[in-house]
């Protein structure tokens, strides 16, 4: 039945891919070609923050990455997304390719006094029967049920560099593979820098593998570090560590309270911070 329904994903994927080369004009290689890649010192323009690009990974900016999102990927346009980085040995068209995406939040400074008095585990029971709540109304909208099974990777708050990450393993309806949903927060003066991976649940190893390196590339500038707060002038959020664990400060009404949108990679939902619901359905070898 699995392999049935995956070979149906694949000849659809192939049909649509082959209907978006039509309509563009382009063929896969045409389309990776006319991709920026960047390496290096890259600015963050509007977030105060710069990336720090390492020969293993490259950078598309907003505008390719939409161009990706939405037109290899299948999502809605409006992402909104800063960026992504990819490893640098991977097309965004290779089946088993995962990336970043990178977005900022400016909803103020983020305070982290309650980090040591966060209980992980009421926590996630907390976030358990929230999404139970959920449940009806993605069931009216015709969407799969979703659970929470556990901390994929119990988050970890790092005091001195100010960047807190943490792993979600979810469950959609009666899917056998659980979902991986992976998130890195870097607080800053006035704001958030949101770091999300794309990839699927037997990824975890990779992205674990990946982590450091993802982690050490994103940083504030001087001025709007996070130890540049100054209480006098700059806004401080209504919110603390554990409601960016949770999401409910992105809550939107009419849709999910934790603020959870979904893609899904050949039958494996994957999470993409606020992206709207999609597929990544097209994989493609980089040519020679």
């Amino acid at each position: 039945m699995f392999n049935r329904l995956l070979a149906s994903i694949v000849l659809l994927a192939v049909s649509l891919f082959v209907c978006a080369e039509e309509e563009s004009g382009m063929t896969a290689q045409q389309f990776w070609d006319s991709l920026n890649r960047q390496q290096g010192d890259i600015p963050l323009y509007g977030a105060g923050a710069t990336l720090h690009v390492p020969e293993g990974f490259y950078f598309l900016d907003g505008n390719d990455s939409e161009r990706v999102l939405v037109d290899v990927w299948g999502n809605i346009p409006g992402q909104n997304v800063l960026g992504m980085l990819f490893p640098a040995d991977q097309t965004p068209f290779d089946d088993n390719s995962w990336a970043v995406t990178i977005e900022y939040e400016e909803e103020g400074y983020v305070s982290d006094e309650d980090a040591a008095d966060i209980d992980y585990s009421e926590l996630l029971q907390q976030m358990k029967d929230d999404i139970r709540a959920e449940n009806k109304e993605r069931a009216a909208m015709g969407y799969e049920s979703i659970e929470l099974i556990g901390w994929a990777a119990t988050p970890y708050y790092d005091a001195s560099a100010k960047k807190l990450h943490w792993a979600k393993e979810l469950r959609f309806g009666d899917e056998e593979l659980h979902t991986l949903n992976y998130n890195i927060r870097v607080l800053g003066r006035k704001g958030v820098l949101v770091l999300n991976f794309i990839a699927g649940v037997d990824q975890l190893t990779t992205i674990e593998s990946n982590l450091n390196n993802v982690l050490n590339i994103a940083e504030f500038d001087q001025g709007s570090t996070y130890a540049d707060f100054n209480p006098d002038m700059d806004k401080v959020a209504a919110y603390g560590l554990g409601a960016l664990i949770t999401g409910k400060v992105l809550a939107k009404t009419g849709f999910l309270a934790l603020a959870l949108v979904f893609l899904k990679k050949f039958g494996v939902f994957i999470v993409l911070g606020l992206a709207v619901l999609g597929r990544k359905m097209f994989s493609r070898n980089k040519e020679a």
